[in-house]
Formats: C-alpha cells, sequence, structure tokens
C-alpha cells in the first residue's frame, strides 16, 4: 500500500507569531510532486507536530490533501501521547481524505508493551478505514516497540506499515524477517535506506527529499529495476547529507537547507527550537554547496 519515497515534510512559518504558511506549504506539496515523489507525510517530526495545535495540523492536513489532488499518497501524522486524541486527529484525517495516518509511539507516559499494544489497536479500531503505519523513534519518545509487540500489531485490521527509524538494521532485520510478510517496513533513517531496501524493506519517510527529491526517488527507480550498484553509489553519494541534516534537531538543519535552496521559505522554527546555531553553519553551507542547495542565497 505505501512503498517508495515518503517526504516527511516541514511544516513552513511566516510571520512574528509564526504562523503556518500555507502558501509556501501548498508550493512546496508542487515542487515534491513534480519531482516524482511517491507520497508525503505532513506533521510528523519534520513537520514540528508538538508544537502545532490540533486546529492547525487539521489545516495543514487540508491543504496537503487538496494541493497533491490525489497524485501521490499523503500519510497524515495523527500520533499523540493521548490514544484518545489520536483517535481524533485519525478520525479527522480520513474525513479529510488522507490515504494513511502516521503514529508515534506514546512519548512522556512510557506505556509498557501492553499498553503499546491496546494503544495502536484503539487507533485502527475506532478510527476504520484509515490505514495506519506505526512509528518507532525511541531516540525521541523514550519508549520503543518490541519485536513481540510489533508481531501482535501486525496482526490487527488496519495497521499495514512501520516506519522503524531506530537505525538499528540488525533490528530492522528481525523485524523483516519475523514480520515482513504481514506488514511493509520502512525506514525513518534516511542513512540506512538502501541496507533496508537491501534487506525487504519497500520505502523512505524522508527528511532529505524535502531538499533533493529527484535524488532520492532516482535512489529508489534505481533499486526497484534491480540496478543495484547505482543504487548503492546515489546512496553513498547522499550520506554527507543524511548526516548533516541531524548537526542539531530535525528539522533545523533541514529547514535552512529550505531556506537557501528555495525561493519563498525561510528557517523559521517555534520554540523550543531555535534556529541553526553558527558554530554548525559553516558546515551545512559547505554541504549545500556540495548539493547545489544555494539557490535562494
Amino acid at each position: 500500500m505505501f512503498e517508495g519515497i515518503y517526504t516527511a515534510l516541514i511544516t513552513p512559518l511566516r510571520g512574528s507569531e509564526k504562523g503556518v504558511d500555507h502558501d509556501a506549504l501548498a508550493a512546496l506539496v508542487e515542487r515534491q510532486i513534480a519531482a516524482g515523489i511517491h507520497g508525503l507525510v505532513p506533521c510528523g517530526t519534520t513537520g514540528e507536530s508538538a508544537t502545532l495545535k490540533t486546529d492547525e495540523k487539521l489545516a495543514i492536513f487540508r491543504t496537503v490533501i487538496e494541493a497533491a489532488r490525489g497524485r501521490c499518497k499523503i500519510v497524515a501524522g495523527v500520533g499523540t501521547n493521548d490514544t484518545a486524541a489520536s483517535i481524533e486527529l485519525a478520525r479527522a484525517a480520513l474525513e479529510l481524505g488522507a490515504d494513511g495516518g502516521l503514529a508515534v509511539t506514546p512519548y512522556y507516559n512510557k506505556p509498557g508493551p501492553e499498553g503499546l499494544y491496546h494503544h495502536y489497536r484503539a487507533i485502527a479500531e475506532q478510527a476504520p478505514g484509515l490505514p495506519l503505519v506505526l512509528y518507532n523513534v525511541p531516540s525521541r519518545t523514550g519508549i520503543s516497540l518490541t519485536i513481540d509487540v510489533i508481531d501482535r500489531l501486525a496482526d490487527v485490521p488496519g495497521i499495514v506499515a512501520i516506519k522503524e527509524a531506530t537505525g538499528n538494521i540488525v533490528f530492522d532485520a528481525e523485524i523483516i524477517a519475523r514480520i515482513g510478510d504481514r506488514l511493509t517496513v520502512l525506514s525513518g533513517d534516511d542513512a540506512v535506506a538502501f541496507p533496508l531496501f537491501c534487506l525487504g524493506g519497500r520505502g523512505v519517510i524522508c527528511v532529505a527529499s524535502n531538499v533533493v527529491p529527484e535524488r532520492m526517488v532516482a535512489l529508489w527507480k534505481a533499486f526497484e529495476a534491480g540496478e543495484l550498484e547505482t543504487a548503492r553509489r546515489i546512496h553513498l553519494q547522499l550520506l554527507p547529507l543524511f548526516v548533516g541534516l541531524f548537526v542539531e534537531s530535525n528539522p533545523v538543519p533541514v529547514k535552512t537547507l529550505c531556506a537557501w535552496s528555495s525561493k519563498g521559505l525561510n528557517a523559521m522554527v517555534r520554540l523550543p527550537l531555535v534556529p541553526l546555531q553558527p558554530s554548525n553553519e559553516a558546515r551545512l553551507r559547505v554541504l549545500a554547496q556540495e548539493f547545489g542547495l544555494l539557490g535562494s542565497t
């Protein structure tokens, strides 16, 4: 159902109040689709979901869905650490026309394995019709899905995929070996995308494709065509960018690159995130120069 390159969209902001810039967001969607991207994920980590109000999330879903006009899949970020709130977001995303929902593991309250299972099961059962993608990113949430819990969730109707963002390729391989015939595994870490494809992963929810969508699409196309050496070469060429995009907390670096490379975008983020620190700007500019991302400076 979900495979290929899915961009974890930034949320463009504007003005002294840092409101959502829906015009810039719609333009970004258009550029992504023109590059051949397979899907878009609004209101995920890269979209600063933690500092978006519910009404802002719904407005973002609407803008992205309307701008895409059915030309690619839209997987809306519906996860919170409140099961009831996640269910309401999932229902709203479905009503707006999203193709799926991405639900991060509940952060801060740190449920155990049984709590995680029932959290996701409740979302799937109470927002029927919205295919659900699990999102495992323990570096952000302080909690990780175990293989046993993922195995159980793979049998819940409506749960179709997992965004696996531990960066642990052994863990990824174990998931695919045990559950890959029942659950689509998507990389949530750009730096292990190609290795995960080779193990049976079916795509990536990608930060880098905000700025290099064509190259990420080329990587996937080469892999799908069996041109593994070409895909490997593209991945290794992009590796410094994958690493550089996390020189500070995501999405600070990628928003900075978007501002440098695209007219109509800026590097604005909401507190508690702050703009890129001067000590890291030189490093990022070297990468921007290397990858041709200084178009608007």
